[in-house]
């Protein structure tokens, strides 16, 4: 799931940022509710996890902004703010939970897991590593949310590997997709995917012995 925190304490921000890339999502983090704002313009995600009292905008006006461009996103309050008046508006505003702080980052992922399973979420997002994903919906390869400069045929294999995590791609299927039926031998399939693994900052992409390759890390 493609995360959007908005937190200005630093440890608690640095936290959940790292615990939720350990399991997966992909994380983008902010303390300041102008750069949230300039974010948002720009991206979209599948959920939101907002603190109330940051800088400059604050939670509630951040949401505020979307709905009046039409923009519904499930969102998540988490804050210290334990008055009735708060917990209201934030469930006027249509978010799906409030979380008081100081909260277990289990519970946080609980809640998570509760929202992606009422609302069928499109998962364009594929993680391949802790720092690589690809974006189903424009071919991708982002590497810490920053795009990667793929050659057409290298772009075609991290799509097909992306699609078929867990699963292992044999030389044959390949061919089938990425060469577009085309007869090659394995030794250029290896070569080509080897070029590829070079210039990968992370090397996600397993060679299995004699058959072909797979992306082992069951990333959501």
């Amino acid at each position: 799931m493609k995360i959007l925190l908005l937190e200005d304490d630093i440890l608690l921000n640095a936290a959940i940022s790292t615990y939720f890339t350990s399991i997966g999502h992909l994380m983008t983090s902010v303390r300041d509710g102008n750069v949230c704002w300039d974010i948002l313009e720009k991206e979209e995600f599948d959920l939101l996890v907002f603190d109330i009292n940051v800088p400059n905008i604050d939670g509630f006006s951040l949401i505020e902004k979307l709905h009046e461009k039409k923009r519904m996103v499930p969102v998540i309050f988490i804050s210290a703010n334990a008055n009735i008046e708060d917990i209201s508006h934030a469930f006027k505003l249509e978010c799906f939970d409030y979380l008081k702080k100081p909260f277990h980052l289990k519970e946080l992922s609980l809640r998570i897991d509760r929202i992606s399973q009422i609302i069928p979420i499109k998962r364009k997002h594929k993680r391949l590593s802790s720092c690589y994903s690809f974006n189903t919906e424009n071919m991708t390869l982002y590497f810490n949310n920053e795009p990667q400069v793929l050659s057409k045929r290298q772009s075609k294999i991290i799509e097909y590997l992306a699609y078929n995590r867990g699963i292992v791609c044999s030389y044959e299927m390949f061919m089938d997709y990425v060469w577009d039926d085309v007869e090659v031998d394995t030794a250029t399939i290896r070569a080509e995917i080897n070029r590829l693994k070079s210039n990968l900052k992370e090397d996600f992409i397993t060679n299995i012995r004699a058959v072909g390759y797979i992306v082992k890390i069951p990333y959501t």
